[in-house]
């Protein structure tokens, strides 16, 4: 049953319950107003039957005591014929006290049971009965006829049941036309009004069955009924904002607003809460249409750019899932640049192209909660095949197909790092150029050493001298100890002038500083300049390459060197020509420190230092490159690099780098 009553519509519901609800009180009307209607036209006809009675009474007293039959006739056919009674009156009958029929107006032999029917209680004025006659229901009114205290006779009033249910019926067929008009009128009504009440409600129905549907290219509520708002160019066209929804027509300065456009003065947005409630909910509806079409149509817009930027964008992109770091989506440059197929890419791991991105991601967000993208430069990628590259890597979570993942965004940097690494061996072959004259002297000693003992050897037997063995021995050992060392200096210039790899490795920080100093120190001594080394011996490992930081610390020797000889400018003035290197450990990190008494720098030339092409130096004397160089090579190994400085005091620049975990 409530099955039923649910699967009605709700237009149905109202019409229905209205004319159950007039049909109810209009039935409830008919029955009490034909209770009272009938119980009163008996009743007014009983009165009109007893006032009839009782004037024949009055009329008739006379002829009854004197028994004057034919004034008794004449006087009740009087009665009964007068104007609409002969309709109403059956009989009338007139009997002595002894209830003897005086007169009566039956044109056929008086009834004789009808002489002692209804008879008058002595407490009552009169008496009503019910009776029937020749079976014709009759109602007997009996009022008695008394002449002083004494009753002479009794007046028998007969009234026609028949006419009296005439009067009802014909009461009855007005009323119930009366009825049936109402509901007819009701009828229309209530169509009408559940029509009214629902139209607005089926229309939000089939707007929400669209926009289920996805159309939302719908004909707005209430279209018919509002031609005048086709002027407005905002209405129906999403594309273009509305002042009133979208905040467009706002003070764009203090001093101007922009005027409100004509047709904006009968805008149905402002006036959203007009109508009734019904009226009000369709056009929030509405307008909560337009809104999701106006921002369905900007995510579409904003989806086909970000859809166009990742299919044609020139750097490779990739969706990760988070937990498994499996490829859910690559664009085609992505393809391209690992040389994968799209199947091929969507059946592998990431961790197969950076096998060490999980862990540094994972690190990374786990030491920045808040962080909102990861930056993770010159990382090591591998191609299909095992083929290695490096690339700057940018990472950021985000939601793909609603669930968490991670979008990753490469840019191929191998050839950048080539084309780093012949600017950083051009440095190195200009250093070493620069350090030639100091070189030839570290090799001219052991080869000076070795050509005078062979010259002593030669001579000893020219002139047979005799020669113990142990100082045969020790010749020997002094010409093999000098080979070692032009041995060494040879050796650690090929290594230092081999080209570096851009790889990482756990070194002591101070083997490139001894490996610098073997080659410089001859050098800076001859320029009255004190190489001071205060090296920490037990220093933890860092991860970088020593040929790289060599190249590093030969930079910041020759700047110390340059700046002391600026600062002094002749080898006979007096000062102090100090260059104090020293390794230690601070604050969990590798710190090194290179300090010169040198002529130091301004504030102004400390923050350009490391600008590409900036030098103080005069033309021919540096391209300004080797800070340059070093800042990114101590970039590449998480270090950093800070300066100290003042004018005429001297420079300080102090590394630092993270302890390796090994």
């Amino acid at each position: 049953m409530m099955t039923s009553l649910r699967e009605i519509s709700l237009k149905n519901k109202i019409f229905f319950s209205t004319l159950a609800m007039v049909l109810f009180i209009s039935a409830a009307i008919a029955l009490l107003a034909r209770w009272i209607l009938i119980s009163s036209l008996v009743n007014e006809l009983t009165g009109r039957g007893i006032a009839i009675a009782q004037s024949i009474a009055d009329q008739g007293r006379g002829y009854v005591l004197t028994r004057d039959h034919p004034n008794l006739v004449s006087l009740i056919f009087d009665n009964a014929q007068l104007g609409e009674r002969r309709m109403l009156v059956e009989y009338i009958f007139i009997l002595d006290d002894e209830r003897n029929v005086l007169s009566h107006t039956f044109i056929r032999p008086f009834p004789e049971d009808l002489g002692s029917a209804n008879p008058i209680p002595a407490d009552k004025p009169y008496s009503v009965a019910r009776l029937s006659i020749d079976d014709a229901p009759v109602y007997d009114i009996a009022v008695p006829i008394w002449e002083g205290i004494y009753s002479i006779g009794t007046v028998h009033v007969g009234l026609k049941q028949k006419h009296i249910d005439q009067l009802i019926s014909k009461l009855r067929i007005t009323f119930l036309g009366f009825i049936f008009a109402i509901f007819i009128i009701i009828f229309l009504v209530s169509h009408k009004l559940s029509k009214y009440v629902t139209r607005s409600l089926t229309q939000l129905t089939k707007l929400a069955d669209d926009i289920t549907k996805g159309n939302l290219d719908l004909k707005p509520l209430g279209l018919e009924e509002a031609d005048k708002e086709e002027h407005c160019p905002a209405y129906y066209n999403m594309d273009l904002p509305c002042w009133y929804v979208d905040k467009t027509l706002g003070r764009v300065s203090q001093d101007y607003a922009p005027e409100k456009p004509s047709y904006c003065t009968d805008c149905v947005v402002k006036k959203k809460k007009s109508g009734d409630e019904v009226e009000q909910l369709a056009d929030s509806f509405k307008h909560m249409v337009r809104s999701i079409k106006l921002y369905r149509n900007r995510v579409r817009e904003s989806e086909e750019k970000y859809r166009s930027l990742f299919r044609s964008g020139p750097t490779p992109i990739f969706v990760l899932s988070t937990r498994t770091f499996r490829i859910l989506d690559a664009n085609p440059s992505a393809l391209v640049t690992y040389d994968y197929s799209r199947e091929e890419m969507l059946k592998t791991s990431f961790l197969e192209l950076a096998p060490e991105f999980k862990n540094r991601f994972n690190a990374y967000f786990l030491e920045n909660p808040g962080a909102e993208s990861f930056i993770y430069p010159k990382a090591m990628h591998f191609r299909k095949g095992e083929v290695p590259f490096y690339v700057n890597v940018v990472a950021c979570k985000t939601r793909y197909l609603d669930r968490e993942a991670i979008i990753v965004s490469t840019s191929d940097i191998t050839e950048m790092l080539e084309k780093d690494a012949q600017l950083i061996q051009a440095s190195k072959m200009t250093s070493l150029g620069q350090l030639s004259a100091g070189i030839a002297h570290e090799l001219n000693q052991p080869l000076n050493m070795i050509k005078m003992g062979s010259e002593f050897l030669d001579m000893a037997v020219n002139e047979k001298m005799p020669l113990s063995d142990d100082s045969l021995r020790e010749i020997s050992n002094e010409m093999s100890a000098q080979v070692d060392r032009a041995t060494e200096i040879i050796n650690h210039l090929r290594e230092f002038g081999r080209k570096s790899d851009f790889s990482k490795e756990p070194i002591d920080i101070n083997k490139p500083v001894r490996g610098v100093m073997s080659i410089m120190a001859h050098q800076l001594s001859l320029q009255n300049i004190v190489v001071t080394l205060d090296l920490d011996e037990n220093l933890p490992l860092v991860l970088a390459h020593v040929n790289r930081l060599e190249q590093v610390l030969f930079n910041l020797v020759t700047n110390a060197r340059d700046a002391i000889q600026e600062r002094f400018k002749t080898l006979e003035e007096e000062g102090l020509r100090e260059i104090a290197i020293q390794s230690y450990v601070e604050n969990d990190r590798v710190c090194l420190s290179v300090t010169d008494s040198g002529c130091g720098m301004s504030p102004s030339v400390a923050e350009k230092i490391f600008d590409p092409f900036y030098t103080t130096k005069q033309t021919g004397m540096g391209m300004g490159l080797g800070l340059s160089i070093s800042y990114g090579i101590i970039k590449d190994y998480d270090g950093t690099i800070d300066i100290k400085s003042e004018v005429g005091e001297g420079t300080t620049f102090l590394l630092s780098f993270p302890m390796a975990n090994v």
